[in-house]
């Protein structure tokens, strides 16, 4: 028998196996829809499931770490890459598998792990597959699971932001590219990399466990999410001028051909920069300086 309810269940209720983590608003109301189509279709299953809904910002992470206290192997989360974070956070250290019903407007974390965009085919394929173990880093001690970066990624995500009122997917990400490339100004940045020292102006940093970021940009293609490292990747300041004739590079995956662009695997980066802004898997945040490391293994999931 399916049960569900809304936020946190009652000691005396049986557990169940799947927990879906709905966030109704994520990708302007489209993960509402989503959630209601997973539950028929778990039903149809005749599955052992439990349903929470968020209600505020960072309340998938108890929702998620209650879920696998009450015996729940698998969490989904249902929603986009900021409801899967919440999830993954509430779920680290607990041995419950990590499951992403994608339903938001960038998606980028599916898109590195290869599980389907469309929801119903990520939820069959997802329950076929064991869990396995996936690496996660940590910003300032706090858990990430995609990208961290500063510089360009965080001008494009401002102007983003503010598109995705009208569109999905990648075109809001196009839009706020198109503009920064007209308004961005590099900044030096200081960085420590396993103890080597840099200190330069630079158009991006970006420490990578996942590959994508802005709805579909493979930022960092080379990234392995179970490798136990870092990819990090830096590019030179650039002429605004030029910034256009290397936009296909970066769309196509062949961000090493831009000049400038440098790869390197590691497990401790170390960024500062006064009033630095930092893109968190998709959330900016002001810090005057960062410390990422990676956690090998730290979350399992189904991918």
């Amino acid at each position: 028998m399916a049960a569900k309810a809304a936020g946190v269940r009652p000691e005396s209720e049986d557990p169940a196996m799947i927990e879906l983590v709905i966030n109704p608003t994520a990708g302007t109301g489209h993960a509402e829809s989503v959630g209601k189509q997973m539950i028929d279709l778990l039903e149809k299953k005749q599955a052992e499931f439990h349903v929470s809904f968020t209600t505020r910002a960072g309340e998938g992470e108890p929702l998620a770490r209650d879920a696998a206290s009450h015996g729940a192997e698998t969490v989904f989360a249902v929603g986009g890459d900021g409801t899967v974070l919440e999830v993954a956070r509430g779920l680290r250290d607990t041995g419950a598998a990590l499951g992403i019903i994608p339903a938001g407007t960038g998606n980028d974390v599916i898109k590195t792990l290869g599980i389907p965009k469309d929801p119903v085919e990520a939820l069959e394929y997802q329950l076929a597959r064991p869990a396995r173990p996936l690496d996660a880093m940590t910003v300032n001690g706090k858990l990430s699971l995609n990208i961290a970066g500063t510089g360009f990624d965080v001008c494009v995500l401002d102007y983003a932001e503010k598109a995705k009122k009208f569109v999905r997917g990648l075109l809001p990400y196009l839009w706020g590219v198109i503009c920064t490339i007209f308004k961005y100004r590099a900044r030096t940045i200081r960085v420590n990399l396993d103890g080597d020292e840099i200190e330069k102006k630079m158009l991006v940093i970006c420490m990578a466990n996942g590959r994508f970021l802005g709805g579909g940009i493979p930022i960092a293609p080379m990234a392995q999410p179970d490798d136990g490292l870092l990819t990090v990747v830096t590019i030179d300041d650039l002429p605004n001028w030029r910034m256009p004739f290397q936009l296909g590079k970066l769309l196509a995956g062949k961000v090493m051909k831009i000049p400038g662009a440098v790869e390197r695997a590691c497990r401790r980066v170390e960024i500062a920069c006064a009033g630095m802004r930092v893109n968190v898997d998709g959330e900016i945040l002001p810090m005057d300086s960062a410390v990422v490391e990676i956690l090998p293994g730290a979350l399992t999931a189904r991918w």
